[in-house]
């Protein structure tokens, strides 16, 4: 690679490492909201079943919002590999995991159960991404 080239896939890393904390950091201040939320407003409404859904929306949100933020940190500090794919996995997986949960707890969102799986599977291939990136150093 060319010292130009170099320089925009630095660029572009960097774009993306933003991206990612952003998100995590957004991500991280909804889930702990959620949370309050879920204690405080929904528990006189919700019966106690899916009350527990809600706070397992909340729990895996925070958890992989702090995964966003240390995807971010290992990006910027090793520069290729499978961590944007590892970020993305977290960003996506989150909506879908959490979000479907939400929505099946408060709203009784039924249709939205088949998602929730997917939200799962994409956190499992997020931790994957970083688990390899790591014992490959890359």
């Amino acid at each position: 690679m060319h010292t130009g080239e170099l320089a925009a896939v630095r660029v572009e890393w960097r774009i993306v490492d933003r991206i990612f904390f952003a998100l995590g950091s957004i991500s991280g201040l909804l889930a702990v909201a959620a949370g309050a939320f879920g204690a405080h407003a929904l528990r006189a409404r919700l019966d106690p079943a899916d009350l527990e859904v809600w706070k397992t929306g909340a729990h895996y949100q925070l958890v992989h919002a702090l995964a966003l933020v240390a995807t971010a940190w290992a990006a910027q500090r090793f520069p290729g590999g499978p961590w944007q794919a590892a970020g993305w996995c977290f960003a996506i997986g989150t909506l879908f995991f959490s979000g479907s949960l939400y929505g099946l707890s408060a709203l009784g969102w039924r249709f939205l159960g088949p998602i929730t799986p997917l939200g799962g599977l994409l956190f499992m291939a997020g931790w994957g991404l970083l688990a390899m990136a790591a014992i490959k150093g890359v």
